[in-house]
């Protein structure tokens, strides 16, 4: 395959985008669009979205795509191949990869957007100002809810089941909440923006979002809200850990929500050193994103950039 441009759509909840990229140059973006998903409408609507959103930027820079890569909300189960583990539910079961290449006819690569947001933060993004020549890159998403991504010497890690780098649905909390996933107390249901919330409300009696807990913690003025906030970097430490402990990334990525609160980079690394397997050392440099929003497109453009002149 030679190909001068890269196609990538992020396909989410509630928008699709598309963006090209320059093969030769990432940096030169040849085409940015989105549309709404409409996902109330069922599978078939979402698959007719995307084909109207490819035809229109095929329409706007003059070339239809001959590969596309995706960013999708579950993963492709390899043995099956249909998809499983969205939170788009209407997805789940069914052969996207097959139907997005019928409805666009462009081969098709997908890949879970924790994956795609690791996957772009080290070719385009964070990682290529702290370490250019990583060989492996986690990339956390701690938002909503708790995902991660795996990319080694560049290229994503899917692995045996598709369920490559999916460290939020490892039990953190033994006897914990229940999580959609058929197991209780996983990372997800401890140190998700939801989570933490929710055990502000059940210490406190109120209701507050992360941005006012975090608040009320540094000003020292409520014990619920620090207690949440403790809550959150010990857990953060213990699960970060299993993570060096078992990859030992040379960088660890961290975006979503959660991700912006500062403690998380100092205090929180200062929770790692406790339970990581190297008497008390963190040497992996743990950073914010550089390309935000940007991230799941640019990353799903870039599975086919190992086959791009």
């Amino acid at each position: 395959m030679k190909q001068s441009y890269l196609w990538g759509i992020d396909l989410g909840g509630t928008k699709i985008e598309c963006a090209v990229l320059a093969a030769d140059d990432l940096t030169h973006i040849i085409a940015r669009e989105r549309i709404d998903t409409e996902a109330s409408k069922g599978y078939e609507h979402i698959i007719t979205q995307v084909a109207r959103l490819v035809s229109r930027v095929s329409d706007q820079i003059g070339v239809s795509p001959t590969h596309i890569g995706f960013a999708t909300p579950g993963v492709l189960n390899p043995a099956t191949q249909t998809m499983k583990n969205c939170n788009t539910t209407s997805m789940n079961g069914r052969p996207m990869a097959v139907d997005l290449a019928k409805a666009t006819g462009a081969q098709v690569r997908l890949a879970n957007d924790a994956n795609c947001f690791a996957l772009a933060e080290t070719l385009m993004g964070v990682v290529q100002d702290v370490n250019p020549k990583a060989e492996v890159v986690f990339g956390i998403i701690m938002g909503t809810g708790v995902g991660g991504g795996l990319v080694v010497h560049g290229q994503v890690i899917n692995g045996l089941h598709g369920i490559g780098g999916e460290w939020g649905h490892n039990i953190l909390e033994e006897g914990g909440t229940p999580c959609y996933c058929g197991k209780s107390g996983c990372v997800e249901h401890v140190i998700s923006g939801p989570a933490l919330e929710g055990f502000y409300m059940s210490q406190s009696g109120q209701k507050l979002r992360m941005p006012q807990i975090l608040q009320a913690h540094l000003a020292g003025t409520d014990t619920f809200a620090s207690a949440t906030i403790e809550r959150m970097l010990e857990n953060f430490g213990r699960a970060v850990s299993t993570l060096i402990n078992v990859l030992d990334p040379q960088v660890i990525v961290i975006g979503g929500g959660v991700g912006n609160i500062d403690l998380l980079y100092t205090e929180g690394i200062e929770r790692i050193k406790k339970y990581i397997f190297n008497s008390r050392e963190v040497l992996t440099p743990i950073v914010k994103p550089k390309l935000g929003d940007s991230a799941g497109v640019f990353g799903a453009a870039l599975l086919y950039k190992s086959e791009a002149i």
